[in-house]
């Protein structure tokens, strides 16, 4: 049994290793380490007291309205169950950031697409 309050060396392949070492009091290797998670930080945005325009806000999300419609139209042709989910899913992000109109465009055709995908194409 080796003491673990002294330095032991041990040779092993023609290397010399150190072994046993107390380093829990020593000041020199007095570190706090942790795995913690931290609380989460709460995101305020800023309300708007309808001073700016209607545009502003529909600029927010008006590129994501539009990705989420070229990935539901999209979905017609090519993998009609993974696009329509992800245009949909994008659909909703761009409606709750401003662009409803091409966020309510986008969950329809998605919708449509993965009905058809789900329930008419095995048929076929």
């Amino acid at each position: 049994m080796v003491d673990l309050k002294k330095d032991t060396k041990v040779s092993s392949n023609g290397q010399d290793y150190y072994i046993g070492k107390d380093i829990t009091n020593d000041p020199e290797y007095r570190e706090e380490t942790a795995a913690e998670i931290a609380a989460p930080v709460p995101v305020i945005r800023k309300r708007d007291n309808g001073n700016s325009s209607s545009e502003t806000k529909t600029n927010a999300g008006t590129g994501m309205g539009y990705a989420a419609l070229a990935l539901s139209i999209l979905s017609l042709f090519v993998m009609p169950i993974l696009f329509g989910a992800v245009g949909i899913v994008l659909g909703f992000m761009a409606r709750r950031r401003g662009a409803e109109g091409l966020g309510a465009w986008a969950i329809g055709i998605g919708a449509i697409s993965l009905v058809i995908g789900i329930f008419i194409l095995p048929f076929f």
